[in-house]
């Protein structure tokens, strides 16, 4: 039971644009890394909870970083969100939970990073133009591109769950990947945190998955 607490609690693997599988979603990760090296500067992402908004944003981020720029990734309740005038990257979650005083700021540091070099990604459950947000805002998270995510179906997920078992030299049977998705919590978060799980013991018992 000690060793089963151990492994739910590790710390998930960071975000990045390699460990996300796209599945249908890949125009919003080529979108990302083109925005990160000269493309569009305003990049707005929508979907559905689990479509792989948060993963998206802070993996980019992390990139962004990688390139020597400066990021801030910021989510629900916007607590930290600011005007950064040396920002390069401002990501921001959950922007249909913004109240009035961070759309405000929101607003000033899309100014902000328009009048410099900067690049906003967002992302919330809603198209743009139906946030409920002040108009000019709204406006302007609608100016650049704005892409919808799709959930992974439940053969997508499969594919996930191998694929990301690959990434660790794990082999799953196809048994195996069923019983996961049927068993357990069905957002992709879960399931990679047991895919994680399971590596470990596999590593720490020296035996493979069964």
């Amino acid at each position: 039971m000690m060793q089963q607490l151990v492994l739910e609690l590790a710390p998930p693997t960071a975000p990045t644009l390699e460990n996300f599988f796209p599945g249908r979603n890949e125009a919003a990760v080529s979108a990302l890394r083109d925005a990160l090296v000269g493309g569009e500067r305003v990049v707005y992402l929508f979907g559905e909870p689990g479509s792989g908004k948060t993963h998206l944003l802070r993996a980019a981020v992390r990139e962004a970083e990688t390139l020597g720029q400066t990021a801030l990734y910021v989510g629900a309740p916007h607590a930290a969100l600011t005007v950064l005038p040396d920002c390069d990257v401002l990501a921001v979650d959950d922007i249909e939970r913004m109240e009035i005083v961070s759309q405000r700021v929101l607003f000033d540091a899309f100014n902000v990073l328009r009048a410099g070099r900067g690049r906003l990604f967002g992302a919330g459950t809603q198209p743009a133009a139906e946030l409920p947000l002040r108009e000019d805002l709204r406006t302007r998270l609608g100016s650049g591109l704005s892409l919808r995510l799709a959930p992974l179906n439940d053969e997508e997920k499969a594919a996930a769950l191998t694929w990301h078992a690959a990434q660790r030299g794990l082999r799953l049977a196809p048994e195996i990947v069923g019983y996961l998705l049927t068993h357990c919590r069905r957002d992709m978060g879960t399931q990679i945190a047991v895919l994680d799980a399971l590596d470990r013991h596999s590593l720490e018992h020296k035996r493979p998955v069964t």
